[in-house]
């Protein structure tokens, strides 16, 4: 079991001091004409030069590196020209979690989280037999045997029993498309930004009923970068930090292979004790939540956490979405640079670059007014996690 004062041990020790990322939008209109900018690599060093420029410090200053998955390690501290005495490899939200742990146990103290993908030009593919390696490395091609050898497949199934438990309507769901869309107009760097109203997503075909185009994530090449280190040394440098304040997880494994953890819980269990953990850490809870970023491959994950993580009763969720409440002006502010869907399918690394850029206040027509606390949820193949962030003057 978590040990609750071992966690609060850990609040507001840590703070993220630079964010970087990449230029998105442009890379992904090069990427549709043919001209590739770069492979991940490169995409990683740019959002790494930028997170350095960030915050002040130099490579020189970094004695730990935590790379994404879709680079090792090894050959990213080499293209870095880094020398890092500690280094690991994470998604985004684990990416988080182990510099934390890793400061906090004295083994780095300044700790860079490098993150680049090509896998719109290198062709990645996410559904069918060989997707990713295949079984060997995804969990969900263990859902073949059903025919659902996609993603998307599953969320569409998740989806139906969702709608038909909740009554949650297209309609509704189709408001996480186009409140996401609404910000991403706000943001120079999302890839998406044209008008998108319910009509155009109600009229949109279906990839997998009831998921309609607009309910799929990008698939853009791209980079993101967040230093992070002790908040004592975050207040020497004398700019912005976020500190983390708010640790959250618990996986959902038994049957994880098999369709009931999706189908008959939606992971309510996992999201229940991820919530738990998370607020009692942080002090915190839903109401305090002033800006809210969801990992959204697909939009129906949006109406699961609200409900899991406590924002809206069970079953709440459509009602929150048909009012307006999670777009520009809403009282519930949901994937602010325009998520998964419009904004940029960074795995979740760019929500954590979100998250630091609202409470900062850096996030230009978007910005959330007066935003201090900002939390971060996902919940991928039953492994519910959720960060919550707030500004170290907050």
């Amino acid at each position: 079991m978590p040990d609750p004062q071992r966690l609060a041990a850990l609040r507001d020790e840590i703070a993220i001091v630079g964010v970087g990322e990449s230029d998105y939008s442009q890379d992904y209109a090069l990427a549709r004409r043919g001209e590739r900018y770069s492979d991940a690599y490169g995409y990683a060093a740019t959002a790494f030069r930028r997170a350095l420029d960030d915050c002040g410090l130099t490579r020189d200053d970094i004695d730990g590196l935590i790379a994404g998955p879709a680079t090792a390690s090894e050959r990213l501290g080499e293209v870095l020209g880094m020398d890092v005495r500690w280094a690991d490899q994470a998604d985004a939200v684990q990416a988080v979690l182990k510099a934390a742990i890793a400061i906090h146990a004295g083994v780095a103290e300044c700790v860079a989280l490098v993150y680049g993908n090509d896998q719109r030009t290198a062709g990645t593919a996410y559904g069918g037999r060989d997707a990713m390696g295949g079984e060997r490395h995804l969990a969900y091609t263990y859902y073949a045997p059903w025919g659902l050898t996609s993603q998307g497949a599953l969320y569409a199934l998740l989806a139906n029993r969702y709608q038909a438990v909740t009554g949650l309507t297209e309609r509704e769901l189709g408001q996480v498309a186009v409140a996401q869309r609404a910000f991403a107009r706000l943001n120079p760097n999302a890839v998406m930004r044209g008008p998108l109203h319910i009509d155009d997503y109600l009229s949109a075909p279906y990839i997998c009923e009831p998921l309609r185009l607009y309910d799929y994530c990008l698939v853009n090449d791209g980079g993101v970068a967040l230093i992070v280190t002790t908040a004592e040394r975050a207040a020497r440098l004398g700019r912005p930090a976020v500190l983390l304040s708010g640790i959250g997880r618990a996986d959902h494994n038994r049957d994880a292979t098999s369709l009931r953890p999706r189908l008959v819980d939606f992971y309510r269990p996992a999201q229940r004790t991820a919530a738990e953990q998370v607020y009692t850490m942080a002090g915190a809870g839903p109401s305090d939540v002033d800006v809210l970023q969801i990992y959204d491959s697909f939009s129906v994950h949006v109406p699961l956490a609200l409900e899991g993580f406590g924002f809206c009763p069970q079953g709440g969720a459509g009602e929150l979405l048909a009012d307006g409440a999670l777009g520009p002006g809403g009282r519930l502010p949901v994937n602010t640079a325009g998520g998964h869907l419009s904004g940029s399918y960074m795995q979740g690394w760019g929500h954590q670059a979100e998250c630091v850029r609202q409470l900062r206040g850096e996030a230009g027509e978007r910005q959330i007014p007066h935003a201090r606390t900002a939390q971060y949820v996902s919940d991928v193949a039953g492994k519910v996690t959720s960060l919550i962030y707030r500004r170290a003057d907050a």
